[in-house]
C-alpha cells in the first residue's frame, strides 16, 4: 500500500510540474552578434534585466588570477553616464534590486525592478557594455574591497581554503586548478592597460546573453534593445582552446593546513564529465541518494546510527569543461580520517555492486522533481535560468525539459556510473588539517 501511495504522490507531482513550470521564451540575436532571451509573464508588475558573459576565472592569464570576479565589482564603479557611486542609488531609488556574480566559466550581472522601470534597466546594462569607465581610482577602490571579500570568505573563514586545495591537485593543466577570487599579489601587480584589455576582449555583445523576464510588452521591448544595445559594435571572436587534463590512474594524496580550524576533514574527490553529459546528471542523483537529507546514506550511517562524524556529504561540481565529484566528512571522537574514508568507500561499493532499492530511487525522483518546480518559482529565477542554458548548454530548452533527463535515469545508469568515475585509482585524498598539525 505504502508503495502505491508513494507512487500516486510521484505521478501527482510529475503531472504538477509538467503544467506549472512550463516556460514560453522567445530567442534571436542582433546584428552584433549579442543574443537576446525573452520571457513575458504578466502576472505580477516585475521584471529583471540580466546579462550573462562568457567569461569566468578559467580564462584569466594564470599570472593574472582573479580578474574575472574583479570585474564583476569593478563594472559597478560607473560608465559614461552614470557617476561613481551612483548605480546603487538609482537602482534603489527606482525600487529595484541588483547584484552579480562569478563563475569559472561565466559572470552573471542582473537588475529586479517594477516593470514600468523596464527601460532604465536596459539603459544601465547597455551603459555597463557601452560605456564603463575603467580608471585608476576604481581600480584602487575595488582592490581594497575584493581583498576584504578574500579575507572574509576565504582567508579567514573555518574551512574557506577547502575547494581550494582540492582544485590544486585535481587540475594540473587546465585553468581549473585556480579560483574564482585569485591572487590578490595577481590583482596588485596587474596594470590599468590589462584591465583595460581584459574588458575589451570580454566584455563585447558577441560574447553575451541578454534576458528580459517578467511583465513586459514583446514588441516594446524589442524596440527598446535594439535602440540601448544594437548601436554597440561587435568584439573579435573569442577563441578557447585549453589544454585536456590526463586521466587519473592512480590515488593522488596531500595535506592542507588551516589554522582557522581545530577539527580536520578528509575529502575524496574524482574528475568527473562536463555539465553537459548525461553521466554528470546521473552523478548529481548519486550525490543526493548518499548525502542529500538525514535519512541518505552517509548521514544515517555515519553521523546518526555510528556516530563517527560530524559531518558528512557529496556533491558534484558541474561545470562546463570537467566536473569534480567531493565526498567529505568530518570526524567525531576518537575516529580517524581513515576510518572515515573506509566507511564513506563502503557505502560507494554497494552503490557499484548492487541496485540501489526501489524505495530510495522513487526517492530521488521525488527530491529531482521538487527542485525542478521550485527552480524556475520567480521571474529573477527563471531569468538566470534562460542564460545559463543558452551559454553553458547550448540548449534553453532545458528549462523545461531537463527533468526529463532525471526522470529517465535509471537504478543501473547510477549503478554503472558509479563505477564508471568512484574508484581509488581516479581520486585525489586530501586530509585537510589543522595548522597545528604541521609541526608534527
Amino acid at each position: 500500500m505504502k508503495n502505491k501511495l508513494l507512487s500516486l504522490a510521484v505521478l501527482l507531482l510529475v503531472n504538477f510540474a509538467n503544467h506549472a513550470q512550463k516556460v514560453e521564451f522567445e530567442t534571436y540575436q542582433l546584428s552584433n552578434g549579442m543574443d537576446v532571451i525573452l520571457h513575458q509573464d504578466n502576472t505580477a508588475p516585475v521584471v529583471t534585466v540580466s546579462v550573462m558573459y562568457h567569461v569566468g576565472a578559467k580564462d584569466e592569464h594564470p599570472e593574472r588570477t582573479g580578474m574575472a570576479h574583479f570585474f564583476e565589482h569593478l563594472l559597478f564603479e560607473g560608465t559614461k553616464n552614470i557617476d561613481r557611486g551612483e548605480w546603487f542609488k538609482i537602482v534603489s531609488s527606482n525600487g529595484g534590486s541588483n547584484n552579480a556574480n562569478t563563475t569559472d566559466d561565466r559572470t552573471y550581472y542582473y537588475e529586479v525592478f517594477p516593470s514600468n522601470s523596464l527601460e532604465l534597466g536596459l539603459w544601465m546594462e547597455s551603459e555597463r557594455l557601452m560605456h564603463p569607465i575603467i580608471n585608476q581610482i576604481g581600480v584602487d577602490t575595488q582592490n581594497e574591497v575584493v581583498k576584504e571579500e578574500k579575507r572574509l570568505r576565504v582567508d579567514n573563514q573555518p574551512y574557506g581554503k577547502f575547494l581550494e586545495n582540492v582544485k590544486l591537485h585535481m587540475f594540473k593543466k587546465h585553468p581549473y586548478k585556480g579560483t574564482t577570487i585569485g591572487k590578490m599579489e595577481h590583482l596588485d601587480a596587474a596594470t590599468l592597460e590589462e584591465f583595460q584589455a581584459f574588458n575589451k576582449k570580454y566584455y563585447v555583445p558577441n560574447n553575451a546573453v541578454l534576458v528580459v523576464a517578467g511583465d513586459i510588452d514583446v514588441p516594446s521591448t524589442k524596440k527598446m534593445i535594439e535602440d540601448y544595445f544594437g548601436p554597440i559594435p561587435r568584439g573579435e571572436d573569442i577563441v578557447r582552446n585549453f589544454p585536456k587534463e590526463d586521466p587519473i590512474t592512480e590515488t593522488i594524496r596531500a595535506k592542507a593546513y588551516d589554522s582557522n580550524i581545530q577539527i580536520p576533514a578528509v575529502v575524496t574527490a574524482y574528475r568527473t564529465p562536463a555539465m553537459t553529459e548525461r553521466d554528470a546528471y546521473v552523478l548529481n542523483m548519486l550525490s543526493s541518494y548518499l548525502s542529500t537529507g538525514k535519512t541518505s546514506k552517509l548521514y544515517k550511517k555515519m553521523v546518526d546510527e555510528k556516530k563517527m562524524a560530524l559531518q558528512v556529504g557529496a556533491f558534484n561540481i558541474s561545470q562546463e569543461d570537467y566536473g569534480t565529484y567531493i565526498v567529505y566528512g568530518l570526524p567525531l571522537g576518537d575516529t580517524t580520517l581513515d576510518n572515515l574514508i573506509a566507511e564513506i568507500d563502503e557505502e560507494i561499493v554497494k552503490v557499484q555492486t548492487d541496485l540501489i532499492s526501489e524505495r530510495d530511487y522513487q526517492k530521488l525522483q521525488n527530491i529531482f522533481e521538487n527542485n525542478f518546480v521550485n527552480s524556475n518559482s520567480s521571474i529573477a529565477g527563471i531569468a538566470n535560468s534562460l542564460a545559463r542554458y543558452h551559454m553553458l548548454y547550448d540548449d534553453v530548452n532545458l528549462i523545461n525539459n531537463e527533468i526529463d533527463i532525471y526522470r529517465s535515469i535509471t537504478r543501473e545508469e547510477i549503478q554503472a556510473v558509479a563505477k564508471k568515475y568512484l574508484n581509488p585509482n581516479q581520486r585525489l585524498v586530501l586530509e585537510y588539517l589543522p595548522e597545528t598539525e604541521k609541526a608534527k
